[in-house]
């Protein structure tokens, strides 16, 4: 998910500089952090006015479908993260190109929340936030106090290289719906696109004799065979374990369709009890009884458990495309890094093999109260061009929202193998939102004290799921959080 935000509890990023820190939130595997009592009480008193000096609509033209008043200044503030600030810098080059009166006000900082909740609340916030990192703003709270602007317009524009498809036509399934929260209005556009899934070593999985297994009894010859050989058949962040949905989840989705993934996103009663989650989970738990996976596992965090698996000790992991990165100094230069969808149970799942998670990460956003909307709206536009798109993943060696943008472009091993999964996918894509949704159920309660002690033997799958069910049955009556649907 990008140096950033809703997917990887250091920042997740296919980048991986600068994650270290975000560890320590107590957000979820959204990693927002919790905003402070100023930031919610300013949001609740609308920031505090500052919009009478919006700057003037200008021209639309064909060059100019947003209107962006050409003598207007721009601001934008980028998180400085494990992306850099090197693809953005370029970005507004072209923007400054095109309009050539303009300079445009460029910054970046790992600060966002303590630099900007005084702009926010005095009604002055700049025009385009990269709102991630440790001090990333409560997504949630800015939707609810409407302090974002609805980005349909931008959506709506014409494309950067061809004005006869929409800018939304030109994105990765899930950009649009992730932006969404309550109906049509989208509120965030996430610039980064992180593939989910099992990883594991080619060379590993080909002294095996073995290929990637499609079916659970499959999966558990593989384990079988390379138990044998002294190699554990999966580890994960135990200490996180809100790591083991990156692989589970997607397999729920298989073996029982996207609705049983809705429902629990949803907080539907007994959502949890399907018999797909019930399934998913006696498999998993499997793999513990079994022995297949690695020891001390339970005590690991996410770095150690990565090296663990980069230095041959374990087979799978489950993880985000960020690992690539992140595991760059262990992994091996013959290492075949890859990635599959995950595994499921056999052949009567409700989707077919291949069926993966992939979604937004490093969210942007266009203030309610920004002096010139319209300028950042331009900017994400020109953002989501072809050649930004292709500079982006050439430099920081991560996949943008832009559905393509990789041709002529060397790939990594991991970018190469997430792509191939992307592809085989094709439209059997899921995104489960608890993560955006609600951060403390899912990393505290569903991760930690629901997965993290049935995969540690302490709870058994039926155990777990009457857990998790009352975690969530308790997050849907709390009237102290905002509740979000599928629509």
């Amino acid at each position: 998910m990008g140096s950033t935000s809703a997917q990887n509890p250091e920042n997740n990023g296919s980048a991986g500089v600068g994650r270290r820190d975000l560890i320590k939130r107590s957000a979820a595997l959204g990693l927002i952090s919790v905003p402070t009592m100023s930031f919610l009480s300013a949001c609740a008193s609308g920031g505090g006015g500052g919009n009478g000096d919006k700057a003037k609509e200008g021209t639309k033209t064909a060059k100019n479908p947003l209107g962006v008043n050409d003598t207007a200044q721009m601001e934008f503030v980028l998180f400085d993260g494990g992306f850099g600030k090197e693809y953005a810098e370029d970005a507004v080059k072209i923007y400054e190109q095109n309009f050539p009166k303009v300079s445009v006000k460029f910054s970046a900082t790992q600060k966002i929340q303590s630099t900007l909740q005084p702009r926010f609340n005095q009604g002055t916030p700049p025009d385009l936030i990269d709102n991630s990192g440790a001090e990333q703003m409560d997504m949630g709270v800015l939707v609810g106090k409407d302090q974002l602007t609805d980005l349909t317009p931008l959506l709506d524009a014409p494309s950067y290289d061809d004005p006869n498809k929409k800018v939304r036509d030109t994105l990765r399934p899930g950009i649009v719906e992730m932006g969404q929260f309550d109906g049509d209005p989208v509120w965030i556009m996430y610039y980064t696109y992180t593939v989910y899934g099992v990883w594991y070593s080619q060379k590993a999985l080909d002294s095996l004799d073995a290929t990637y297994p499609e079916t659970w009894d499959e999966m558990l010859a593989v384990c079988e065979k390379a138990k044998k050989k002294g190699m554990a058949g999966w580890t994960y962040a135990g200490k996180y374990p809100y790591y083991l949905p990156f692989s589970l989840y997607p397999m729920i989705g298989k073996v029982g369709g996207a609705e049983v993934l809705d429902a629990i996103d949803n907080l539907e009663p007994n959502a949890w009890k399907h018999p797909a989650v019930k399934a998913c989970f006696e498999a998993y738990y499997e793999l513990y009884k079994k022995g297949y996976v690695l020891k001390g596992t339970p005590g690991l965090d996410h770095i150690q458990s990565q090296t663990a698996w980069a230095e041959g000790k374990a087979l799978f992991i489950p993880n985000g495309s960020w690992v690539e990165n992140e595991s760059a100094k262990v992994i091996p230069a013959d290492f075949g890094l890859a990635v599959s969808a995950p595994t499921g149970i056999d052949s009567s799942d409700k989707l077919p093999f291949g069926t993966i998670w992939a979604s937004g990460g490093e969210p942007f956003i266009v203030p309610a109260k920004a002096r010139n909307t319209a300028g950042g709206m331009e900017q994400l536009r020109v953002m989501l061009s072809e050649a930004s798109s292709k500079n982006f993943t050439s430099k920081v060696k991560s996949l943008t929202a832009y559905n393509g943008g990789t041709d002529g472009i060397t790939l990594t091993p991991g970018l190469k193998s997430g792509v191939a999964a992307l592809d085989k996918a094709g439209q059997n894509v899921v995104n489960p939102r608890l993560q955006d949704w609600y951060v403390q159920l899912q990393k505290e309660k569903i991760g930690v004290s629901g997965l993290g002690e049935m995969m540690a033997g302490r709870l058994t799958p039926a155990e777990a799921i009457k857990k998790i069910q009352g975690f969530a049955d308790e997050a849907a009556k709390d009237t102290s959080i905002k509740h979000y649907k599928h629509q």
